[in-house]
């Protein structure tokens, strides 16, 4: 598979963020692919057994991030 990158930002309130993290997490538990919509056009994805899972957080200032990286490699589902 070749190199791609797709990023996209937006803003959420809390309920919308809730929704689509709940939404993903259920087509990861169930498998089989995921379409990933954020703020621009949707990422149909193939989902593994396994995932290397990373969390991190940074706090800079008056600004907090939480990063969640999920990877698997292309074929492995």
């Amino acid at each position: 598979m070749s190199h791609v990158k797709i990023e996209q930002q937006t803003s959420l309130g809390r309920t919308e963020t809730a929704r689509w993290l709940t939404a993903l997490a259920k087509a990861i538990e169930e498998g089989g692919t995921v379409e990933v919509p954020l703020a621009g056009p949707s990422v149909t994805l193939t989902l593994p057994e396994i995932f290397r899972c990373e969390a991190e957080v940074e706090v800079d200032g008056e600004e907090v991030e939480l990063e969640i990286e999920l990877k698997w490699s292309p074929g492995q589902g």
